[in-house]
């Protein structure tokens, strides 16, 4: 991929998490909007132009490039360590799932109990840990990649299941777009492998979705929780009465001489 292709590649990313469209930038340029989409197909920017359309998404040139370099190298997960540091502070991890979630640090401001400099401190622990990069006017660069995930059986994991996953089930889910399902069946093997990949696409699907639902204004969006799970199960209530597997006889004794 070319320079010019990754800062257009770039451009296009940013406009979409801003929820900025080609008629935004056609309005900040002053041309029309067939104008600009030519402009971003043939990529055919001269600096000027890159200059304005960074302008428009209050950015600066060098920002731009730093964000386009840095694409190939985001944290797909973090160490053990850095997980541990975000546990133990209720409003670290907060601020986490906030900014994560694309949240501006005066929508934080405006929703939560945090004062301003202990939201700046904050997310400068965040920029420490190179989750984020925390950029003037304490504007919120992501250094994450888009298949960024929590570490199996590491600590965030070990949180929400100890702590927000009961209460998440502890719902009467009956409220509309609300629902929780319960089936039980005997799988064979080859079925259990088609099923583990269809749950692998429905949660790919979700991540598309929370993508774009970023392009909504934050008043539009809402978190939304799904629990996904699979395994042999058996109620411990049935299990307890399982006979015990019979046990293979002793060898036969030889005879005494």
């Amino acid at each position: 991929m070319s320079e010019i292709t990754q800062l257009i590649a770039t451009l296009k990313r940013e406009l979409k998490r801003q929820g900025k469209t080609y008629r935004d930038v056609a309005a900040a340029l002053k041309l029309s909007e067939p104008s600009v989409k030519r402009l971003f197909a043939s990529e055919q920017f001269t600096l000027e132009r890159l200059v304005e359309v960074c302008a428009l998404l209050g950015l600066t040139l060098a920002e731009l490039a730093q964000e386009a370099g840095q694409g190939q190298q985001r944290l797909r997960t973090l160490s053990p360590a850095q997980e541990r540091e975000l546990v133990s502070d209720a409003r670290l991890l907060l601020v986490t799932v906030c900014a994560l979630n694309h949240w501006t640090m005066a929508e934080m401001l405006q929703a939560y109990c945090l004062g301003e400099a202990e939201c700046v401190q904050l997310l400068l622990r965040l920029d420490r840990l190179k989750l984020i990069t925390l950029l003037p006017a304490n504007r919120i660069r992501l250094n994450v990649a888009r298949d960024f995930d929590w570490l199996p059986g590491g600590p965030i994991r070990q949180y929400f299941r100890e702590q927000g996953m009961p209460e998440f089930i502890d719902s009467a889910f009956g409220r509309g777009g609300e629902s929780l399902d319960f089936v039980h069946g005997m799988l064979t093997e080859s079925a259990r492998a088609k099923l583990q990949a269809e749950l692998r696409q429905l949660r790919a699907r979700f991540a598309l979705l929370h993508e774009e639902s970023l392009a909504a204004p934050l008043p539009q969006r809402r978190g939304t929780g799904l629990l996904l799970a699979l395994r042999e199960w058996e109620p411990a209530a049935f299990a307890q009465l399982r006979r015990a597997p019979a046990r293979a006889l002793p060898a036969a004794m030889p005879s005494s001489p």
